[in-house]
């Protein structure tokens, strides 16, 4: 435009009107227009680079990490738990456990698609979320030809918010797989599918959204806004709970779910006069191992980034889960004289559920104590505790996944401490500064702690027993005595895992 304004000024002047008034005229205003613009380069530059700042930047490295965390979540789903469940039944419902696995997994896959991600991951009020992703609707974004960002735990950090959706669906996946162990082998597949729809969308949705939804980093520009932004956030958010991958949101709340279905599904038939005992421990140890695999994703990739917390949450879901494996089978040695496969596939799954809500918010010593602590707790949870119940808790959900959720959140709030080689937690969005050693708490951390653990289980299991009995009115909860002495194989899906 400089340039422009130039030429035309000299070209007037090369024509003879140079010495005319309109020439002067026209000089003095081509003079004026390039000062201007030259004034105002500056500012427009500025402005630019400002905008440029602003906008969100999609990180490539991050994206790829959560892509692959995913599909490690997906690893430890099908097959990992469906191997790992399989082969603790008997060989008659060998196929039936598989079948309630995969099923379930994609049902809730589905549904996450259509509402469920929506109501966990959108703003709403402080128990669900609303309705903005119905659908997916809205990741993309027409008018600025892009994928919509999603925000991690740094500032100006973002991956896209489809791959974000993609993971959390993986957990509501799993979740939900999880609680099948609790009443495998007399439970009908149509109430399988009925209780985990009607469950997934009123306690693992709210309960993810009150855990696990704000408003994001970016969003806390100023002191002036962190109320606000506060108040958007979930219920057990806003108290300040620690659940770095979902002590309270998949262990504790498939957990709570899968007890109460044990008891209103009832016993299996010859429960403690007949021996249940696994039918594979070769797929179980295949199937826990699958699962350890995958954990890294669950664990790690709960981290939104690759990053030094990722690191973290990797290196202690591995030091934790070797040493819950060490402890189980300790215990076992010292109660029963011997250690068994069993026992170790079931030391790793304690360790790996314990380690969860702690582990990018645990120092490595932390991490190592809270897994020897799972392998003996959780050995008492699936047989002391079992006993005290007296639930038929089949593949033991509670034992494991109830008592290991709870102890891991609760150390939690222990071993967040930076006193004790802890990274601590944020005090300040605004400028994302942690808690000082002087000012952190273990008491009122540990209390926080315990009251997600309680709104959890009260919340569960309301939602648990109304479910069930709904589903108990509508099509029935359990096999005929006749289907279940046959197998759910057969009577359940016309076929069977192993011809003889």
């Amino acid at each position: 435009m400089k340039k422009f304004l130039a030429t035309l000024a000299l070209g007037l002047a090369a024509f003879g009107f140079a010495e005319t008034s309109f020439a002067q005229a026209a000089s003095d205003a081509a003079s004026a227009v390039v000062e201007a613009a030259s004034a105002a380069a500056p500012a427009m530059e500025a402005a630019s680079e400002a905008a440029a700042a602003a906008a969100p930047v999609i990180n490539k490295g991050d994206t790829a990490w959560m892509m692959l965390s995913t599909l490690l979540v997906i690893l430890m789903t099908v097959p990992g738990l469906a191997l790992f469940y399989g082969g603790l039944v008997r060989a008659k419902n060998m196929l039936s456990v598989l079948m309630q696995v995969m099923v379930t997994f994609s049902l809730i896959v589905v549904l996450w698609a259509i509402y469920g991600y929506s109501l966990a991951f959108t703003e709403g009020n402080a128990f669900f979320g609303g309705f903005d992703r119905l659908f997916m609707k809205g990741l993309w974004d027409n008018v600025a030809g892009t994928f919509v960002p999603a925000a991690t735990f740094s500032k100006g950090v973002y991956i896209p918010e489809i791959v974000f959706a993609a993971f959390q669906a993986t957990f509501a996946g799993i979740t939900c797989c999880l609680i099948v162990g609790a009443f495998a082998e007399r439970i009908k597949f149509s109430a399988v599918l009925l209780f985990t729809t009607l469950w997934f969308t009123f306690s693992y949705a709210p309960i993810a959204h009150m855990v696990w939804y704000w408003m994001g980093p970016d969003a806390y520009a100023a002191a002036d806004v962190v109320d606000a932004m506060n108040a958007k956030a979930g219920f057990i958010w806003q108290m300040g709970a620690l659940d770095f991958a979902g002590g309270t949101v998949v262990h504790i709340n498939a957990a709570v779910a899968g007890l109460v279905g044990s008891y209103m599904v009832g016993k299996r038939l010859g429960y403690g006069r007949e021996a249940f005992t696994p039918h594979s421990l070769t797929l179980t140890m295949v199937g826990a191992s699958l699962l350890w695999v995958g954990w890294f994703g669950f664990n790690a990739g709960s981290a939104l980034e690759a990053n030094s917390f990722a690191a973290l949450a990797f290196i202690n879901t591995l030091f934790a889960t070797a040493a819950a494996v060490l402890a189980w089978c300790l215990g076992e040695s010292l109660t029963k004289g011997k250690a068994s496969m069993l026992g170790a596939a079931s030391g790793a799954v304690a360790g790996l559920v314990a380690i969860t809500p702690a582990a990018g918010n645990v120092g490595i010593v932390g991490a190592l104590i809270i897994g020897l602590l799972a392998g003996f707790v959780c050995l008492w949870g699936v047989s002391g505790l079992k006993k005290m119940l007296g639930a038929d808790d089949s593949l033991d959900v509670f034992g494991v996944h109830g008592v290991g959720g709870i102890l891991g959140a609760l150390l939690t709030g222990v071993f967040n401490s930076p006193n004790l080689g802890g990274p601590s937690a944020v005090a300040d969005w605004v400028t994302v500064g942690m808690i000082a050693p002087d000012a952190y708490s273990i008491a009122s951390q540990v209390l926080i702690q315990a009251k997600a653990v309680l709104i959890t289980v009260v919340w569960s299991a309301v939602v648990s027993v109304i479910a069930f009995k709904l589903v108990d009115l509508v099509v029935g909860l359990r096999v005929t005595e006749e289907e279940e002495r046959e197998g759910l194989d057969i009577s359940s899906h016309g076929e069977t895992a192993y011809h003889r």
